[in-house]
């Protein structure tokens, strides 16, 4: 997907949340109570996209003659990763059902019908509509029905069913929304450990985020999940378990996961067999009974820390204990842990050190807090491979990440994608792979090159519509007398563009008359050109500001002239051709100022690499990263805290201070508390009329 599309469904996920949820609030209902009804409807509207996707591919190759005109079967709409939906559950049945019908009825029906001829989902999907006014369900299935929807693509409804798990997270539904993993992280577990083939396995995989994950890493490698990849996995609750299969199936994904608690149980036998391990399990359980596990062959380091009542005291090291033992010789393993954890002493650390001296410790990276949903502590993701070549055995990667983030919320923070990829690009070094990070600076230099070349032309439309405004409005403001204040800002405004357009016109002969030539892909030749971008970059920065002030200042003359000197009523006024210049001003001074960003944002990626590693080599970074001998690791009492080892980072004066993320920072803080000022407001007038008052 472009950049244009990406906003335009994060545009379509917000709006159908804000829809949905609103109807939710008219009704009384907890967002546990709404949380999988809701999931449900958007996996019927999606199955029925694919469902209809499909018909038609198979439709065509029977009128191509390449397949037999005969009665469908299920095979035939698996192949292209779709249902064979029976007719009651197709989403179009259901919005054209007469007025009077009973929808929660229907909708259970639809359900049973699918279970029917899916025994995966048997018993899974969601049918408790029958308790929800018709009403709501009419409206509810309106919401996901909109045109948009109606043709959207499978990477769209997984992109929106991701979106709604988020949500549900953050209001605290399904025990408090452990049922989620923040995409980030577990994008930062598949970049690191790379599960492109063999068995796949989470042994707490709340809503089965780590397989969807997997599959998107498969997929923009250009292979076919089903044939890379066999999906197992554990969960404990049976919400859980039913949000997990209903999220692999709206993603065209299958996989065997069982209700079973990890702790005691192991279903799939799945010991030494997986060539990945990826989870998320719940932090600092205190009561699985000691007894119960201690002959159990997945503790090769022996039970952690047990209490007087026989329990163990803290389950974080079963956890990874489990973990390591279901790898097989070559598999590796990444999981998010609590960040008491790396450290923890007394009998943990006696686990912890049996499993360092195993050398499969590959990379430990520090998370800052607020990544969570629904809790604010920090944690760290761990790394094992036990198929580490020998000169690696006796090293561990270290990265400290806590001071690499982005702010969605005044409470949530996650990486953006460019830093997950900076990210990667740390730990391709550490293995070796010099040439993965070339090829990442090398895509963020060309991109600075293609962003830069296309300025020109958007700087033309910007000058195009600005003197085509300012053409409309002359003809009235030559006949103000000559002591009106508007002929000040008139100076103001021209002065302002003038200068613009003068150091848009330096700016684009700069770009014009450099970088004609492919960069060669090695350091010298890339930090060669990082340094001639770095002026264009500064300009580009500096544009920012002067585009924005001309537009500004040419809106405010036509503010003034409407408000203030009644133009609307005069003749030489074109009021609509006025308005509809103002807005194409806007529309290409936005389209101005994003290129301009875009470039200097590409630009600082290739500068943040660059400006760590020059040479394509792995360095100690202080502050972010040191590659960590075992003896230093045993010398700090076998800690695992990149913390540490990584040291402080100088500070660093920043020159070029970047005023629009600040702001973008300042909104999202705003944006939120409103919202949570409204929440509050709506439950004080709520509890008001309880009252009676």
């Amino acid at each position: 997907m472009n950049h244009d599309q990406l906003n335009h469904i994060s545009q379509l996920e917000s709006e159908l949340w804000s829809a949905a949820d609103n109807l939710r609030a008219n009704s009384k209902l907890t967002a546990g109570e709404y949380c999988m009804p809701v999931l449900g409807v958007i996996f019927l509207r999606h199955a029925t996209n694919r469902y209809i996707e499909a018909l038609r591919g198979i439709q065509a190759d029977q009128a191509a003659g390449k397949m037999p005109k005969r009665p469908l079967a299920a095979a035939d709409f698996k192949k292209r990763r779709a249902l064979m939906l029976p007719l009651e559950s197709r989403y179009d049945t259901l919005t054209a059902l007469p007025k009077n019908s009973d929808l929660g009825a229907e909708l259970v029906k639809a359900m049973d019908a699918i279970e029917k001829d899916f025994p995966p989902l048997l018993g899974q999907l969601p049918k408790d509509y029958t308790r929800f006014e018709n009403r709501l369900l009419e409206e509810l299935l309106r919401v996901f029905n909109n045109e948009t929807l109606q043709t959207a693509s499978g990477d769209v409804f997984g992109r929106i069913n991701e979106y709604f798990l988020m949500k549900f997270a953050m209001q605290g539904a399904q025990d408090n929304g452990e049922f989620f993993t923040p995409p980030s992280l577990v994008q930062v577990i598949v970049n690191v450990i790379e599960p492109d083939h063999g068995i796949v396995f989470d042994p707490a995989c709340g809503s089965g985020g780590m397989f969807v994950q997997t599959s998107h890493f498969i997929e923009q490698h250009g292979d076919q999940t089903a044939h890379r990849v066999t999906f197992f996995g554990h969960e404990f609750k049976t919400s859980n378990l039913r949000l997990a299969l209903m999220n692999l199936a709206v993603h065209g994904l299958e996989g065997s996961i069982k209700e079973a608690n990890t702790f005691y149980d192991d279903p799939h036998e799945l010991y030494g067999k997986c060539d990945f391990v990826m989870a998320n399990p719940p932090f600092n359980v205190d009561k699985v009974d000691a007894e119960k596990i201690k002959i159990d062959r997945r503790l090769p380091f022996g039970l952690p820390g047990v209490n007087k009542d026989k329990n163990v005291s803290n389950g974080n090291y079963l956890w990874i204990s489990y973990f390591y033992s279901y790898l097989n010789p070559t598999g590796r393993a990444g999981f998010v842990m609590s960040s008491q954890a790396s450290s923890a002493g007394h009998a943990d650390a006696e686990v912890r050190r049996k499993l360092i001296e195993t050398g499969d410790v590959d990379v430990m990276i520090s998370i800052r807090s607020n990544f969570f949903y629904t809790r604010t502590v920090p944690c760290e993701l761990w790394h094992f491979d036990r198929g580490k070549p020998d000169d690696r055995r006796d090293w561990v990667l270290m990265i400290d990440a806590r001071n690499i983030y982005r702010k969605v919320t005044r409470k949530i923070y996650d990486f953006s994608p460019e830093q997950l990829q900076n990210l990667s690009a740390i730990v391709w070094l550490y293995r070796g792979r010099s040439d993965r990070f070339i090829a990442l600076v090398q895509s963020y230099l060309d991109r600075t090159i293609t962003g830069a070349r296309a300025i020109a032309e958007k700087a033309d439309n910007f000058r195009v519509a600005y003197e085509s405004l300012k053409r409309a409005a002359a003809p009235f403001l030559k006949t103000l007398p000559e002591d009106s204040s508007l002929h000040d800002r008139v100076k103001e405004r021209d002065d302002s563009a003038k200068a613009c357009f003068q150091g848009l016109d330096i700016l684009v002969d700069r770009i014009a008359g450099e970088w004609n030539q492919p960069c060669e892909q090695e350091p010298a030749a890339q930090n060669k050109l990082l340094g001639e971008f770095d002026v264009m970059a500064k300009a580009c920065r500096n544009m920012v500001k002067e585009v924005d002030s001309v537009f500004k200042l040419a809106v405010r003359i036509v503010d003034a002239a409407e408000k203030d000197a009644d133009a609307r009523k005069h003749d030489e006024w074109e009021n609509r051709t006025i308005s509809r210049m103002q807005k194409e001003l806007d529309a290409h001074r936005n389209d101005l100022v994003e290129l301009l960003k875009t470039t200097d944002y590409f630009e600082r990626q290739a500068h943040w690499l660059l400006s760590r590693f020059p040479d394509a080599r792995l360095v100690p970074v202080p502050g972010l990263l040191k590659l960590v001998s075992r003896k230093e690791i045993e010398a700090a009492d076998w800690s695992l805290t990149p913390g540490r080892y990584v040291g402080v980072a100088p500070p660093e004066v920043d020159d070029d201070f970047d005023f629009a993320q600040a702001m973008r920072d300042i909104h999202a803080e705003l944006a939120d508390l409103n919202q949570e000022a409204a929440v509050l407001s709506e439950r004080i007038l709520k509890n008001f009329a309880e009252l009676g008052i």
